[in-house]
């Protein structure tokens, strides 16, 4: 997906010099992100925990808006900005509603992305014993420490 984040419109011929700034910051900082969350579901793996649905979710939706800020983010040619879906249509008004799309949709990939790392690293995690388990097991409530 950072790569089609980045790189996309080159498949299509509409390649140009804003590549070079979306591929270091959009392209590196999505692939980061995916590979840090790909790493906390192999340790909910390893650990034997199953990986939540809202981890699943919000990766599933990241890469969906993903796919439509690689559709929509525009790039210099031949001294015009032009879209994926704003070239075929070549109005002016296609190319302003790609870039108002694109904006939103590169933002809401990231935070899914985010929100992705940090369900995954919560599912990894031990679960923590309950106040009651913590000392003796069966051994009723804890005191509170006012009540002597």
């Amino acid at each position: 997906m950072a790569v089609w984040m980045s790189l996309g419109r080159w498949a299509v011929g509409l390649g140009g010099p804003l590549t070079w700034w979306y591929l270091p910051t959009i392209g590196l900082g999505f692939a980061a992100l995916q590979l840090w969350a790909a790493r906390r579901i192999r340790v909910t793996r390893e650990r034997g925990r199953r990986t939540s649905r809202s981890t699943i979710v919000s990766l599933v939706l990241a890469w969906v808006s993903a796919i439509g800020f690689g559709l929509t983010v525009p790039d210099s040619v031949n001294g015009e900005l032009v879209s994926i879906l704003s070239a075929p249509s070549g109005s002016t008004w296609s190319t302003e509603m790609s870039i108002a799309l694109c904006n939103p949709l590169g933002i809401v990939a990231f935070a899914l992305a985010v929100a992705a790392v940090a369900f995954a690293a919560a599912d990894g995690r031990e679960p923590r014993p309950e106040e009651d388990e913590a000392d003796g097991a069966g051994a009723g409530m804890v005191p509170h420490p006012l009540s002597e």
